[in-house]
């Protein structure tokens, strides 16, 4: 069974920097960490190279290893080795507590100008984590495309073809 992140919600960082991860994304993180085991507590990969500076990015292992592995089928030059600084160097594996929550680093929550709450949102494969301003700035310059474009987000995803 393939479990999908969906949905948003925002989460209180405490002192120490650890932060719940939302119930549902807990789910998707079990069902790909082939380490994990029925009570334990799934591990995961966060990247803090990819999209530039505006959030963090969690992987569970399982699409972690499948990026890692995409790279590892390129050729040697500064593509190869821009994808791996961006989605190797700069990640860290990290493990729920038994609360699922895990600890942010004070060195990434400066970086991401996380602070007291990060917004979680769903995004498919991934998650992205964010401080809750920096994500509305965000959807708003996302909203103000669309407006411009004039698209239309459903006929955009039905013009994929099914199956991929």
């Amino acid at each position: 069974m393939e479990l999908r992140f969906r949905g948003e919600s925002v989460h209180r960082v405490d002192a120490k920097g650890r932060v719940s991860v939302p119930a549902s994304f807990r789910r998707v993180l079990e069902l790909g960490d082939p380490d994990w085991v029925e009570n334990g507590n799934p591990s995961f990969v966060l990247i803090y190279g990819l999209d530039g500076t505006t959030c963090l990015n969690g992987y569970t292992k399982i699409e972690a290893d499948r990026l890692g592995a995409r790279i590892e089928a390129m050729p040697y030059g500064n593509l190869r080795k821009k994808l791996e600084r961006r989605l190797m160097t700069q990640s860290v594996y990290l493990t729920l507590d038994d609360n699922g929550r895990f600890v942010l680093t004070q060195a990434l929550r400066d970086q991401f100008d996380i602070s007291d709450e990060a917004k979680f949102a769903g995004m498919n494969e991934k998650f992205e984590i964010w401080a809750p301003s920096a994500y509305l700035a965000d959807q708003a310059a996302l909203d103000e495309e669309d407006d411009a474009d004039g698209m239309n987000l459903l006929e955009a995803l039905n013009a994929v073809p099914r199956g991929h």
